[in-house]
Order: C-alpha cells, then sequence, then structure tokens
C-alpha cells in the first residue's frame, strides 16, 4: 500500500504507534507531570477532554512512567461499572478472589492495599476511564473509598479520565459537591493549535521512518481546519490523504489534495470532529 510507495518502515497514523513514539504536545507535558505528582502523594485527580484529544495516549504514557517497583498500576474502563463490579475490577487485577458483597470485597480491597503500602513499600494507583459514563452511586463509591481512615491518609492515587461532560454535566452540579470537594487535582487537555498539529504530523512521520515533507504547508493549514486540532481526526485525514497520494501516484500531497479527501471520503463536517 502507500507505505512502500512513500518508503515508510512504519504505519504512521495508526493505533499501535509505540507511546514513546507518540507527539507530546506542552499540555500533554504538563499533565504527565501532575499525575506523576497524584501517584506520588497519594491524591484524587479527575482528567477531561474531548473525544479523540489524547486521554488514551496520555494513559499509556502515564502508566509507563510510573517504575513496577514503587507503585501497583490499575485501569478499569467499564461504562455500566456498578460498586461491587468496582471492587471486583480492582481485586481482580491485584489477584485475588472477591468476596460476593460490596461491604466485603471493599475491606478486602483496603485491606490488600494497606498490605502494598506496608509490607510491599509500593503505592497503588488506579485510572478509572470513560468515567463520565458512570452513575452517581459509582461516583459516590470513590469518595468513601478515599476516606476510610477519617481523613487522615490516602489509601491509593485514584485518577477518573472521561469526556469533557465528566465535569460540565456531572461534577460541577451541585448534587456532586461532596465528590468535588475531595478532588486534589483537575486536568483538561486542549485541542492542538496549528503549530502542534504540524509537530504531531511531523512526529508520526519520523515514526514511520520515511519522507517527512509529504504534506505541503497548505495541506497542513487544512488539516487543522478540517480537525479541530482533535488527534483522532488529524490521523484519519492524514491516513486517508496518504492513501489518496498513492492511488494517484503524487509524492507530495497539497491543500487541493487534503480538501478533495474532506470533501469526498470523510464523513460530513460535523460528523469528522465528532
Amino acid at each position: 500500500m502507500y507505505e512502500s510507495f512513500f518508503g515508510m518502515k512504519n504505519t504512521p497514523f495508526s493505533r499501535n504507534v509505540p507511546a514513546g513514539a507518540l507527539y507530546e504536545p506542552p499540555a500533554v507535558v504538563e499533565t504527565l507531570g501532575r499525575l506523576r505528582y497524584v501517584a506520588d502523594r497519594q491524591l484524587f485527580a479527575v482528567v477531561t477532554a474531548d473525544a479523540g484529544c489524547g486521554k488514551s495516549t496520555l494513559i499509556r504514557k502515564f502508566a509507563e512512567s510510573l517504575p513496577s517497583d514503587r507503585y501497583i498500576f490499575m485501569y478499569l474502563s467499564d461504562s455500566k461499572l456498578t460498586p461491587r463490579w468496582l471492587y471486583k475490577g480492582m481485586l481482580d487485577q491485584l489477584g485475588l478472589e472477591s468476596r460476593f458483597y460490596r461491604g466485603d470485597s471493599k475491606r478486602q480491597m483496603q485491606k490488600q492495599v494497606e498490605i502494598i503500602r506496608t509490607l510491599e513499600h509500593r503505592k497503588v494507583v488506579c485510572v478509572l476511564d470513560e468515567a463520565h459514563l458512570l452513575e452517581k452511586e459509582t461516583l459516590e463509591e470513590f469518595r468513601f473509598l478515599l476516606n476510610y481512615r477519617f481523613d487522615s491518609m490516602s489509601p491509593m492515587a485514584l485518577i477518573l479520565v472521561g469526556q469533557s461532560e465528566l465535569w460540565d454535566e456531572k461534577l460541577r452540579l451541585q448534587r456532586y459537591a461532596a465528590i468535588r470537594q475531595r478532588i486534589d487535582m483537575n486536568c483538561v487537555l486542549p485541542h492542538l493549535d496549528r503549530s502542534e498539529t504540524e509537530e504531531y504530523i511531523h512526529s508520526h512521520l519520523r515514526y514511520a521512518e520515511g519522507p517527512e515533507n509529504i504534506f505541503t504547508d497548505s495541506a497542513m493549514d487544512v488539516i487543522f481546519q478540517n480537525s479541530g486540532g482533535i488527534m483522532r481526526v488529524i490521523n484519519r485525514i492524514c491516513e486517508k490523504s496518504l492513501m489518496y497520494a498513492f492511488q494517484k501516484q503524487k509524492r507530495l500531497i497539497d491543500d487541493h489534495m487534503v480538501q478533495y479527501v474532506v470533501d469526498h471520503e470523510m464523513l460530513s463536517g460535523k460528523e469528522v470532529r465528532s
């Protein structure tokens, strides 16, 4: 396909690009630093962003940055997660079979975390993805989980990751005030700006180990205008543009080619940014 046509050794805009090869915009670098602080101090954090703006990439980079001899990293992603299945998911990742009743499994979890802290001298970090889909009952459970020692010490670091509505349509509301008051750090990932979009594209082309100057400056402008700086959409436009260039046997992609791809091979403008 287009990889051999452009002399690439790797596919540049696929989902399986290694985390270490991915571009880190300033906002991601800053957020990674803040999350490492959360992990070290065992705090409660919330990370939000619009769909496609790099939450999954951030989680991958964050997980890889935590030394396994100092941290135990747990990751949960389940839109239908109930309190009982929350504890079951955590205990499963710790290699334990959870008890049937929620209260029993909660105490079991708390005991195991205490063993990890005092005997293994490691800290527990739990990331819960897609948190914007969780019901209030499950979100409330995090407050109880972090508060079992009467505010004296947090047993683990807990990070809720979700789309922007997690904050805008849930946590900022009065009925979530008790949870919101427990949040130690709130991080928001913005869209890429024009220069960051160009850097993002070049970093993926460097990973592909082919030519970097495939897209003209005007093509970069059109990609940015039609993607809104959303990484997932940038990937789709670039991927389809490379395929189109291969079909036309063109080694340079200009603004007219990108616009053709957006108009004829992508979804409508509104859907392109979803």
